[in-house]
């Protein structure tokens, strides 16, 4: 079966940086609307999807190895490599989105440059004199939202915008390199609960957390 990507360069760019973050990603396939065009996914290490979409009709709906794709693009092959379609498990976001707020690209890239900073100081010097664990403090500074973005019409309230995804556009290379030519706006996206960074290159979408209700359990007679 052919692989059917004829965007060659843009694919490898996408799948180099994938492996370079994560050696044993996989990345989706799938036909992106109705043009000769597929969309290349992935879901990154700190939990977000990427999506590159590049020009050729692809081999439908097909999840592979990021490193084999890459090896056989490299090699200028045309063979789609062994499919892992049982080992993709994570929803995608709906096609439909709208645009809710257009941010710099120059903003987005000193965010994720300071959450850089400050890892790397902690890591080195500790958080208040104290010894943190690298991972746990990862962890949290993605978790921090770095943007919030509050429209009038959006009926779901304040859209946030997190490290996570911050991280994921710029490490991705989906802005260009500083001084680029094209578009430097990146656009804050809603698809239902999904928000979406677009940046000229290609998006990260992440699920928002939903408010969870508590409520008192019943007694059970059987205790």
């Amino acid at each position: 079966m052919r692989h059917g990507i004829e965007g060659v360069a843009d694919a490898e760019a996408f799948i180099a940086r994938l492996v370079r973050l994560e050696r044993t990603a996989l990345v989706r396939l799938r036909p992106a609307g109705t043009s000769a065009r597929t969309a290349l996914w992935a879901r990154l290490p700190w939990g977000v999807l990427a999506v590159r979409t590049v020009a050729g009709t692809g081999a439908g709906d097909a999840t592979v190895a990021a490193g084999q794709l890459l090896a056989e693009l490299t090699a200028g092959g045309t063979v789609l490599p062994p499919r892992r379609d049982a080992q993709w498990r994570w929803p995608l976001p709906p096609a439909a989105s709208r645009p809710v707020e257009t941010l710099p690209a120059g903003e987005l890239r000193r965010l994720a440059g300071a959450a850089a900073d400050t890892l790397r100081e902690a890591a080195t010097h500790g958080v208040a004199g104290r010894a943190v664990g690298q991972r746990m403090l990862r962890d949290a500074l993605l978790d921090h939202v770095a943007v919030v973005v509050t429209p009038d019409d959006e009926p779901a309230g304040p859209v946030r915008v997190t490290q996570r995804m911050v991280q994921g556009l710029v490490r991705m290379g989906f802005i260009g390199p500083e001084g680029s030519p094209g578009p430097d706006g990146v656009q804050v996206r809603m698809a239902g609960r999904w928000v979406g960074l677009v940046g000229p290159y290609g998006a990260v979408w992440s699920q928002q957390a939903t408010d969870l209700v508590m409520r008192p359990a019943m007694a059970h007679p059987n205790g």
